[in-house]
């Protein structure tokens, strides 16, 4: 085996393993498969840390993990597939983001992961084992790499800028209303 069979041989390996993973995490979404709670349930959950509508979100997340996840297990439409997921996984972390860096205190370490090997995989391409490189490369352009990863991050940033203003009204109001409950009550 050749050294580009290597390279090869571990970007489908990248590939198959992350895209399956953001795979099944999105039909856990979109269809409460693999234990998940479909889109009304995941929809409430949005709805729950910020991301409105919830089930508009839900939908957008869980068809950007299912859609890229198998699209980068195949090769197939490789920068926007990459740039999809790991801009799913940027939403992901940022609900994450308070409670650290580490999966077992509830941080964003798995999010993070994942969304790294999708960006990663969008900018290096899926080598020659993929449905890219047997079509002839038509949708996966060099150029298509930086509109991809520039268009999810614009995206991306107004997404979970919302979502950060909406937490911060929220918790702006928690306040007020528990210093309200207190201004009749005096010793």
């Amino acid at each position: 085996m050749t050294c580009y069979d290597r390279r090869d041989l571990g970007l489908l390996l990248l590939r198959l393993g992350t895209g399956g993973v953001l795979a099944a995490h999105g039909t856990q979404k979109l269809f409460g498969w693999f234990g998940g709670h479909g889109l009304e349930g995941t929809g409430q959950f949005m709805e729950s840390v910020g991301y409105a509508p919830g089930k508009v979100s839900a939908t957008a997340a869980g068809l950007a993990e299912a859609g890229g996840g198998a699209l980068l297990a195949l090769g197939l439409a490789t920068p926007a597939a990459g740039a999809a997921a790991a801009g799913a996984m940027a939403g992901a972390a940022a609900v994450h983001l308070p409670n650290g860096f580490f999966a077992q205190e509830g941080g964003y370490e798995y999010a993070a992961t994942l969304g790294l090997a999708a960006a990663g995989l969008a900018v290096t391409g899926p080598g020659r084992l993929s449905l890219d490189h047997a079509l002839g490369h038509v949708v996966d352009r060099g150029w298509m790499v930086p509109v991809a990863l520039g268009v999810t991050a614009a995206a991306t940033a107004l997404i979970v800028g919302a979502r950060g203003r909406r937490v911060r009204r929220q918790a702006a109001g928690e306040q007020e209303a528990l210093f309200e409950e207190f201004e009749g009550f005096e010793e």
